[in-house]
């Protein structure tokens, strides 16, 4: 073996040594990461919740004793639906915005009458609007729980239009404020 190739490998050997350094450092620095990672508790709205908020909107804002006249979502922190009513009166499309007015409000925290007028005319946020399940209409309200958005609440088919909608969700979210504190 020539004195060229004994370079040639101690050099390889050399550089497969500092690569082994740095793998083994690396390794170790991502275990220690590992060793840190820990399980996500977050505050969610619970079904009792819903109902009691259900429940409130129907004897506040139902215009009929006899009947139900307004469709209601609540939706959970993750925008899925934890319970639905559909009103005796329901037009065919108030299931929808129920739901998608409730997913607006949970997505954006903040009414989504209020998410309606922010997001309108030339606002740079009109691309906002384009989102699934999203809808620029008033009659949805973010449940809070503090800064932490835990769900939301849609109504559609109240007597007082959008304005009545948004009305109705925030009288739901009334009824269980206690209990976000």
């Amino acid at each position: 073996m020539s004195s060229d190739q004994r370079l040639d490998s101690s050099a390889i050997a050399g550089r497969a040594r500092t690569l082994a350094c740095v793998l083994v450092l690396a390794l170790g620095s991502t275990a220690g990461d590992l060793a840190q990672a820990q399980v996500l508790m977050q505050p969610n709205i619970s079904v009792a919740q819903a109902r009691l908020i259900v429940d409130t909107i129907i004897a506040q804002c139902s215009a009929s004793e006899d009947l139900v006249t307004v469709t209601i979502a609540v939706v959970d922190r993750a925008g899925i639906p934890v319970i639905q009513v559909r009103a005796d009166t329901a037009s065919p499309h108030n299931w929808e915005l129920a739901y998608r007015k409730a997913y607006t409000a949970r997505t954006f925290r903040r009414t989504s009458i209020s998410w309606r007028d922010r997001t309108a005319g030339d606002s740079p946020l009109i691309g906002q609007r384009e989102l699934s399940n999203t809808v620029p209409l008033g009659g949805g309200a973010p449940i809070m729980m503090g800064d932490v958005p835990v769900g939301g609440v849609g109504v559609s088919g109240s007597s007082g239009g959008q304005e009545g909608d948004t009305a109705c969700a925030e009288a739901g979210i009334a009824a269980i404020a206690d209990q976000l504190e």
